[in-house]
């Protein structure tokens, strides 16, 4: 069975009888993890184990795992810093910053998948304006250029570790004040203007598994939410030339309310070109689109699908513990946070 186009949630963790028939429906491509799916790194295990063996091709297990407040896995895992901590880092000195941020991302890609994750929906490539209540110390820097360097670093640590990344949110979120989550955030600067904020995902796009959009309206653009509109999503595509996933963000958010009841968002976003489809915290809403939404078959957005999954066998965390890059990369996120004494200091 093929990758379906939505990605589901789980209320906690282990699987109910309901929810191994949600993910067995044909529509299901993917499971996304939240902080109440996890325990411990044995149970996530073991989840992971269970949600992979209900089908073949295994379904794509997802998770938003980025660092500082944006952690869903901590007990048992190393505490990463926020994205901010890497650009403060950055200018004072920029090739140690770069290398930080690969071992960073050799850290978080391998404790994930040791635990049977295979995606984690970071980096963040928005740009740090000093607006967003939402985006804040999850974006690297305000400067395009170092949030390239760092973002493109992050990332070829996660591919060291045998996972893709999924930047994140197209074309920039760091605009504009209001919270997708509880409003409908609107950047009015026109295409030329948002310029800087499309730099990092223009130099990171054929590096990224995987790109979200921004439940943002960009009025001068299009007046319909990124996430919703084929005028941004066909920019992606033909001139900045991206070929992987398309994510949606989650369209139980207040941001995608624009487009209608829960049957319109997701149509809105896959006729916009979106290939993976998130409905979250609202098992109600992904029963009715289970239940009621008949796509055509799209075998090319299945295949880019399944190119998120990990081709690499992951490291068991015992052996990861002996592995010198694990030890680098929780060096420096320990040193970061303030466990450890800087270089040179008692």
């Amino acid at each position: 069975m093929s990758h379906g186009p939505l990605m589901i949630d789980l209320a906690g963790t282990a699987l109910t009888a309901d929810e191994r028939a949600r993910l067995k429906h044909p529509l299901v491509g993917g499971a996304i993890l939240f902080t109440r799916n996890y325990r411990d790194p044995e149970q996530l295990a073991a989840l992971c184990a269970e949600i992979h063996a209900l089908r073949d091709p295994p379904l794509l297990i997802a998770i938003d795992h980025e660092g500082g407040r944006v952690q869903r896995c901590r007990e048992g895992f190393t505490r990463l810093p926020a994205m901010r901590r890497l650009g403060e880092w950055w200018d004072k000195s920029p090739r140690a910053a770069v290398e930080a941020a690969r071992m960073l991302g050799y850290l978080l890609a391998s404790e994930l998948r040791a635990c049977g994750v295979d995606l984690s929906l970071t980096p963040v490539l928005d740009l740090d304006w000093g607006k967003s209540r939402v985006i804040g110390d999850r974006a690297f820097h305000r400067d395009p250029h170092a949030v390239a360097e760092l973002a493109g670093a992050l990332v070829a640590g996660m591919n060291e570790a045998g996972m893709a990344a999924c930047g994140k949110h197209f074309p920039g979120h760091g605009g504009v004040a209001a919270d997708s989550h509880h409003e409908i955030p609107v950047d009015p600067r026109r295409l030329d203007e948002l310029a800087e904020d499309l730099s990092p995902f223009r130099a990171l796009a054929g590096r990224l598994g995987a790109l979200m959009p921004a439940h943002v309206i960009y009025p001068q653009v299009d007046d319909r939410p990124a996430g919703f509109s084929p005028v941004w999503l066909r920019l992606l595509r033909e001139e900045i030339g991206f070929d992987g996933v398309i994510f949606s963000d989650d369209l139980s958010m207040a941001g995608a309310s624009v487009a209608g009841d829960i049957l319109a968002r997701v149509e809105a976003a896959w006729r916009a070109g979106c290939d993976m489809l998130l409905v979250c915290n609202a098992p109600e809403a992904a029963e009715e689109v289970l239940e009621r939404w008949q796509p055509e078959p799209q075998p090319e957005r299945a295949a880019r699908i399944a190119r998120l999954l990990p081709r690499q066998a992951a490291l068991s965390r015992a052996a990861l513990e002996k592995e010198l890059a694990w030890q680098a990369g929780r060096s420096i996120a320990r040193r970061i946070e303030g466990e450890l004494p800087a270089p040179g200091k008692a």
